[in-house]
């Protein structure tokens, strides 16, 4: 970096790791976007992901059996433009349903939300009265064993809904017919995120915060610079 600087003509001063390392667990990363044109279609999914804990280091150092560290990075993405627009991270023990209504308040509130989709894991009161209170409609599949919940809000209703569309439809085509296929391109996407790095290599939960906002960034600005069109050959 000291001499990308030097060959820049800037004086500026190069900060050592440690600098670099205590800045990182208070940095206040924002995250580019595009957004959409029109309303916004947000496709949720999470992954784990492993972190580099003390566990290797006492292998590395001692040898003997390892500890095996792992942080969920939970994801909320643009249909449309395939951009980062919600992201956080927890430990591995928190489940994927209770950080939507967290994702969602991510999404600034004059901003409409057209539908929300996610697989079954996410098939609870609190994201589907969550999703109902930003008047988005959702493409949850109900669990197979699913039955109908007291109709006492919002959420519970269009839920309600979903599931007698599943049971009359079928499920095979009630997922073509509400578009659930389109959540592939959040699993797509998650895979781009572990393409920057299989494993945070931040030590502290704060940093590693830091580090996987840095990453959707970085893979929003990487979007931004074009998405591939493919056109079926004739």
């Amino acid at each position: 970096m000291a001499s990308l600087l030097e060959l820049s003509g800037l004086g500026w001063s190069v900060p050592d790791f440690s600098t670099l390392s205590r800045r990182q667990k208070t940095l206040n990363v924002t995250i580019p976007y595009r957004g959409s044109k029109g309303p916004l279609h947000l496709l949720v999914d999470s992954t784990g992901i492993k972190v580099e804990g003390e566990g290797e280091w006492h292998t590395r150092k001692h040898g003997g059996s390892k500890r095996r560290v792992w942080r969920k990075i939970h994801l909320g993405i643009d249909e449309e433009t395939l951009e980062v627009r919600a992201v956080e991270v927890t430990s591995s023990n928190v489940g994927d349903a209770p950080m939507l209504p967290d994702l969602l308040a991510q999404i600034p509130a004059e901003e409409e939300i057209a539908s929300v989709t996610a697989d079954g894991a996410y098939d609870t009161r609190a994201c589907h009265d969550a999703i109902a209170a930003r008047d988005a409609a959702a493409i949850i599949p109900p669990r197979r064993n699913a039955r109908p919940w007291k109709p006492d809000t919002a959420g519970a209703r269009a839920r309600n809904e979903i599931l007698r569309a599943s049971k009359h439809l079928g499920r095979a085509l009630w997922r073509n017919w509400s578009g659930y296929h389109r959540r592939s391109r959040v699993e797509t996407k998650m895979n781009c995120v572990k393409l920057l790095g299989q494993r945070l290599m931040s030590r502290d939960f704060d940093r590693q915060v830091a580090e996987v906002q840095i990453r959707a960034a970085v893979l929003n600005r990487f979007t931004a610079l074009g998405i591939p069109m493919t056109v079926a050959a004739r």
